[in-house]
């Protein structure tokens, strides 16, 4: 998989410009060259989380329309469930991040991305998603919105 490395800094948040926001739920989306699409947790959501414990993951093979749950990430402070911006047929779940559910922490837009997912019509449902200079203007305006600290990093953080 090769991606952009091009990111902002907002907040001391990394945002890859690469990738689509739907940012009141720290969520992003990545369009992969055979069709499907990655789904994961933003550079936020792993500082507000702090460390995630576990990650579950609805059963594969079955099509889940935009925000059905898709997958549960678990930590001290809460249990969150994770609603698909994208409807479309979940074919896997990263068996890495089921295993080592830090990896969330460490390298949320690498190696931490959580579902694989055959969209349905992306061309709708990323319609409603921000990327690029949008996205970053959008994280910068809710995060100062929400008074949300700037991202912590844990030993080991990956850049995209």
């Amino acid at each position: 998989m090769t991606h952009s490395t091009a990111y902002a800094i907002v907040h001391s948040c990394i945002l890859p410009l690469d990738l689509f926001y739907r940012v009141e739920q720290h969520e992003w989306v990545r369009l992969e060259p055979d069709g499907t699409v990655l789904l994961g947790h933003t550079d936020v959501a792993q500082t507000v989380a702090g460390r995630i414990l576990q990650v579950t993951v609805r059963p594969t093979g079955r099509r889940y329309a935009r925000d059905a749950t898709v997958a549960v990430v678990e930590c001290a402070k809460w249990l969150g469930a994770y609603r698909t911006p994208i409807a479309g047929e979940l074919v896997e779940a990263n068996r890495s991040v089921l295993e080592d559910p830090g990896l969330v922490n460490r390298s949320p837009y690498r190696r931490g991305w959580l579902v694989r997912i055959v969209p349905e019509d992306p061309a709708r449902d990323l319609a409603d998603l921000l990327t690029g200079p949008a996205a970053v203007t959008a994280y910068d305006a809710f995060m100062t919105r929400r008074g949300l600290d700037d991202c912590v990093h844990c030993e080991g953080y990956e850049l995209p």
